[in-house]
Formats: C-alpha cells, structure tokens, sequence
C-alpha cells in the first residue's frame, strides 16, 4: 500500500479544492517545488500531483510548476490533468514523470489510453472521478452517463498500471474515504486501484490496512497533511509495518 501525498497545482501555487470546485481553492503552499521537497523529508515515496488548470483547459497549464518539482526531488511523480494525447503522455514522460494519469480521455476516447499503455508498459494509470457513481469529466464540470466500473473494465487487458477512483462528494472534506465503493471497484477489476477523495486522519489509513482492503494499492491524501490532521510519521509507520508484517 503506497500513500501517495496530493500536490494540486493552480496558477502556479499549491491548492486544495472542496469538491473539485475552482471558487473553493485554498492555496496552502505559494511554491510547488518546496512542497514537494518537504513531502520527500517526511519519508513519502511517491507523489501524485494535478495540474487543475489543465484539467479544464484539456492541455497542461502548470508545466513550469511541474518542471520545478521534478528537478527539486527524486523520488516517482504521476501526473494528471489536460493529458488528452499520445503527445502530451510522451513528453511528460521524457521530463521524467514516472506515470501520467489519464482523466476525462479515459471516458471521450478510451482508445487513447489503450494505444498509450500499450506504447508504455506500466506508466499509464486511469483517472475515474465519480459523482453519485457516474463518471465526471473536464476537471469535474460535466457528469457522464457511465458508471465507474463500466470505465474500468474497457481497460481490464489494457495494461493500464493502476485506477485512481476519486469520489467527488468527499473530495477536501475530510469526510473519510468512501472505501466501500473503492473496495468494491477493487474487488471486479483485475487493474490495481487507489483510494482518493475524503482521506481524513489515521483511521483512514488503518482502515487501507485491514484484510477487506487488501487488495487496494494505495490512497492518496490532500488537506488532512497540509491542515495537520495526519501526521506523516505515524501514517508511513503503520504503513511500513504492515509490509513488513
């Protein structure tokens, strides 16, 4: 299990939104680079960062942002956000992000995502944001049709390395993960999935680490580190007792 800290990027500054909604943005670090570098000292080993802007404007805005924190840090990034062709997949790749994630393109044209795992094995992951069970898509601002699962299994064979199924309701709320749906998501599809949207404090976490969770492979956790409400420390030993256990 890999607890992945969120780094959010808006016009160039780190940001928690409520609900995926842009007028509800709390900037909490005005320097990207720097906070990622801290999420390196307190022992994380794998970032998750979006790129917000882009997400609605479906092509990367925060490029310079992200730029900066790949040069301050060394540990694997995956990005997300206005990545909607094989083009944009292949150049944030050569600037050394370990995994692109894949959003609103998953569901507009799955072919993409297919062509692109296919081209790179195993740094191709499929964002799925859902509201009510339905897929959200253009950085949230329209709800499709589609459940979640229906998304997910047009990629079972794909070779996609993960599913990041974030519930929108909980999303910067703090209301807990809404591990039910996650797990059951987990449980129908053979692709690995993380958890996002709602992660509030340590009970979280333990609760990623019971047998019924067992086959989640992460989470991703955004306002609870930046407002204090789990402490780092405490998270990743539990985390890493676990594996050793």
């Amino acid at each position: 299990m890999i607890l992945f800290p969120a780094v959010d990027l808006k016009n160039g500054q780190c940001v928690r939104l409520e609900q995926g909604d842009m007028a509800r943005a709390t900037v909490f670090n005005l320097n990207p680079a720097a906070q990622a570098q801290s999420f390196v000292e307190q022992g994380f080993e794998y970032l998750h960062v979006v790129d917000l802007d882009g997400a609605f404007a479906g092509k990367p805005v925060n490029a310079q942002a992200v730029e900066a924190m790949l040069k301050a840090i060394r540990i694997p990034v995956q990005l997300g956000g206005g990545i909607r062709d094989l083009k944009t997949v292949e150049a944030w790749l050569d600037k050394g992000i370990t995994r692109v994630i894949i959003g609103t393109a998953a569901v507009r044209d799955p072919e993409l995502v297919k062509a692109a795992a296919k081209k790179f094995p195993g740094r191709v992951a499929v964002g799925l944001d859902a509201r009510d069970g339905k897929v959200a898509v253009e950085g949230w601002a329209e709800t499709s049709q589609v459940t979640v699962l229906e998304i997910a299994q047009r990629f079972e064979d794909a070779g996609v390395a993960a599913i990041i199924f974030t519930d929108i309701a909980r999303d910067g709320l703090l209301k807990g993960l809404n591990l039910d749906a996650t797990i059951a998501l987990a449980d129908a599809i053979s692709i690995p999935v993380i958890a996002s949207g709602g992660l509030a404090s340590i009970d979280d976490v333990k609760a990623m680490l019971t047998p019924r969770a067992s086959r989640l492979a992460g989470a991703i956790a955004g306002r609870a580190l930046y407002d204090g409400r789990l402490d780092p420390a405490a998270a990743l030993t539990l985390i890493r007792n676990a594996r050793a256990a």
